[in-house]
């Protein structure tokens, strides 16, 4: 099959530093084939970074780069590639003005997992509908509160693209080149990576509720998940069991039962465990991470968390650091 097109669509990757080889192998590798199966360059891939300097990723495989500031501006699209932490992207501030002048010249730009947050630095997603890896979502929200992610695979919001990341840019690419080449052509270039079941883009990053907890109790399923969005003022045990419509103390019995836990301790479990990913992910101080995560004093949320996980928060934030 020869398909004639006037021209082929250059994507720009800018790499961050510890970027995860898998987010972008699920996004280039996709344009590749289809250049494959077209037998004609539909679409060119550059990797790109701040000065043109390689890139290595998170397992240490250094990327040679093109530099954003001279490349950037032949690109239709540019994607930013971020993994790690937020601490990891010393570069991020100095991307910014230039992605910002990639925007008003008109070229589309995106983020593949944590790269939606150097985004949302840089102010490229005020008003946007947009997505991130559910694990930095606490973490941008915190940064800032005027933005909500949604927990989609990807998201298109006309010139913003954002994506995930993992396995999900392999959908991402699925509904691209399919905007371009046509539906029949998109499931070809799946059909090459045996990606049979393209997700939709609404689908959910993370599994359900009752894949991650163990039960199908309706009634406890309605409780975890409520804890997971009442992190920063808990509800007490008597509102939650209202909520799912039985008594505290049958509560109490289907936490005991399905679960081996208790109540407090698996809703005291859910806040320590977001606390954890804001502190090694956010700058926030005790305080902060202490409201964050529903404790009534920066001493308490210490105590708790060294009891939780054998070591204090600041310990916790330094050994992220150095690791």
């Amino acid at each position: 099959m020869t398909v004639s097109l006037a021209s082929s669509q250059r994507y720009g990757f800018v790499l961050i530093p510890n970027f995860a080889l898998m987010s972008y192998a699920s996004a280039t590798e996709p344009l590749r084939a289809a250049n494959l199966i077209a037998q004609t360059a539909l679409y060119e891939v550059v990797p790109l970074s701040f000065g043109g300097q390689p890139v290595p990723s998170s397992s240490g495989f250094a990327v040679p780069c093109e530099d954003l500031a001279k490349a950037g501006t032949l690109c239709h699209t540019v994607f930013v590639v971020a993994g790690g932490n937020p601490e990891d992207w010393s570069e991020a501030a100095a991307l910014q003005p230039l992605l910002r002048r990639l925007a008003r010249q008109g070229v589309r730009i995106g983020g593949i997992s944590s790269g939606s947050f150097i985004l949302a630095a840089a102010g490229l997603l005020d008003g946007r509908d947009f997505t991130i890896h559910w694990e930095h979502a606490p973490a941008l929200r915190e940064a800032f509160p005027h933005l909500s992610p949604r927990q989609a695979r990807y998201v298109i919001d006309g010139d913003r693209v954002t994506c995930g990341g993992g396995v999900a840019p392999l959908d991402l690419m699925h509904a691209v080149i399919g905007s371009r080449m046509g539906a029949a052509f998109a499931r070809r270039v799946s059909d090459w990576y045996l990606h049979t079941a393209v997700a939709d883009p609404t689908a959910p990053q993370r599994g359900s509720s009752s894949e991650r907890y163990g039960t199908h109790h309706p009634a406890l399923i309605t409780v975890l998940e409520k804890m997971e969005t009442t992190i920063e003022q808990p509800l007490d045990r008597r509102s939650m069991a209202r909520l799912a419509s039985v008594s505290p103390r049958h509560l109490d019995r289907l936490f005991s039962e399905h679960l081996g836990v208790s109540f407090h301790d698996t809703y005291r479990r859910i806040r320590l465990d977001h606390a954890r990913r804001l502190l090694e992910q956010s700058p926030l101080s005790l305080s902060e991470l202490a409201f964050a995560a529903g404790f009534s004093s920066a001493s308490h949320f210490s105590r708790a968390f060294k009891e939780h996980f054998g070591l204090t928060p600041k310990s916790a934030r330094a050994n992220k650091r150095t690791s």
